[in-house]
């Protein structure tokens, strides 16, 4: 441990995963949320909790529009493949640049708009993608996700509710040209999926209350439809 040592002998793991990989860096995305929001990272990985525990069983999850991918390692504590996929090759260099040995996984450049990823996956996620989507395109980027999947393939959406928008920050809003209430989430993936569950988060809380008062919405879908 370089001579180094903690007054508690317990904390020497610190010392060795420090001088063994060193110290992690956040992702472009979530170092840009640390310096000007820093909740907003809790409320990013308890999104990825959920995506994790749902899935937690499948084999092979795809996930759709990552970003810098800072939460993806969260997914991986429960499935053993995960490709990640963004159509900005900004984001995708930049999670090569991070890539951690003990947690590996495929990132790739693909713009889900443009067609499916073939490789047998039997999930799918997409966190604070589908508000980005034109609504004259939200059917290709759903129907392609769909695609991608086995028949009894399990797709969730995250997505922030129309309901949240007045309180979103300038550079959110700019970004945000598809947000939706959870009646409209939930029949968009009915015309792709056999069954939709859906629920509703406040900050890092998971609920199945009111749906007009979430700022966030989930969409759990099950079942592709012949598309």
């Amino acid at each position: 441990m370089n001579g180094e040592s903690t007054k508690e002998p317990q904390y020497g793991r610190l010392i060795d995963v420090r001088d063994q990989f060193g110290a992690t860096a956040l992702g472009a995305m979530m170092n840009q949320v640390w310096h000007d929001d820093p909740r907003r990272l809790g409320f990013v990985l308890a999104r990825y909790k959920f995506v994790a525990k749902m899935l937690s069983g499948k084999q092979r999850a795809l996930e759709v529009g990552c970003g810098d991918a800072f939460g993806t390692r969260v997914v991986l504590q429960e499935v053993p493949y995960v490709c990640a996929l963004d159509f900005d090759p900004f984001f995708v260099k930049d999670v090569h640049a991070r890539m951690c040995p003990t947690w590996k996984f495929d990132c790739i450049e693909h713009d889900m708009l443009c067609g499916p990823v073939p490789g047998d996956f039997d999930a799918a996620y997409s966190l604070d993608v589908l508000e980005h989507i034109p609504q004259s395109q939200e059917d290709a980027f759903v129907s392609n996700i769909a695609r991608s999947l086995r028949r009894d393939g399990v797709l969730i959406i995250g997505t922030p509710s129309l309901a949240s928008q007045p309180w979103a920050s300038p550079p959110s809003k700019a970004g945000h040209v598809n947000c939706k209430e959870q009646a409209e989430l939930a029949s968009l993936l009915r015309r792709y999926f056999t069954n939709v569950f859906s629920f509703g988060m406040n900050d890092e809380v998971l609920h199945t209350g009111f749906h007009a008062m979430s700022h966030y919405l989930f969409a759990l879908a099950v079942g592709t439809k012949a598309c």
